[in-house]
């Protein structure tokens, strides 16, 4: 009985954070590349950053080797906005001894400015410097707060 109480404090605690602060999430899954993303920010002024993390798999057999899985955390979130229902996430990944030198770059781009939703669309980018072999894609990411 207490272990319910407590998980019921625990939600009604959470659900207070809630909604001072907004926690957006992004996913993909195409022939190129199958990807979520996670963010919070703050809803004060300046929509400061509370955390970010994701995973990214790239399905070319050629950019697998180098960049077949990746986990992403806050250091990876080098560029980020998100106000009044527009949303923009840059994700470097400058590769670390098994990347050979390559680098990955995912840009997220969704929403409109002006008409938030819970749930919105855009596109990504994603590329890949410095292997053998220069790989860019594009495709549409589907978008929304929790």
């Amino acid at each position: 009985m207490w272990r319910g109480m407590i998980v019921l404090a625990g939600l009604l605690g959470a659900a207070g954070a809630a909604h001072a602060d907004s926690r957006l999430f992004c996913s993909a899954d195409d022939k190129e590349a199958r990807f979520t993303l996670e963010s919070g920010f703050e809803s004060d002024a300046g929509h400061k950053l509370n955390h970010f993390r994701g995973a990214l798999v790239v399905k070319d057999q050629a950019q697998s080797t180098v960049f077949g899985k990746r986990v992403f955390e806050s250091q990876h979130l080098t560029n980020h906005w998100s106000r009044d229902g527009e949303l923009l996430l840059e994700v470097l990944d400058g590769g670390d001894d098994d990347t050979g030198g390559a680098t990955l770059d995912l840009v997220v781009v969704a929403g409109e400015r002006g008409k938030p939703s819970a749930n919105f669309s855009g596109t990504y980018s994603l590329t890949i410097a410095g292997g053998e072999k220069p790989y860019a894609v594009q495709g549409k990411v589907s978008c929304g707060t929790k």
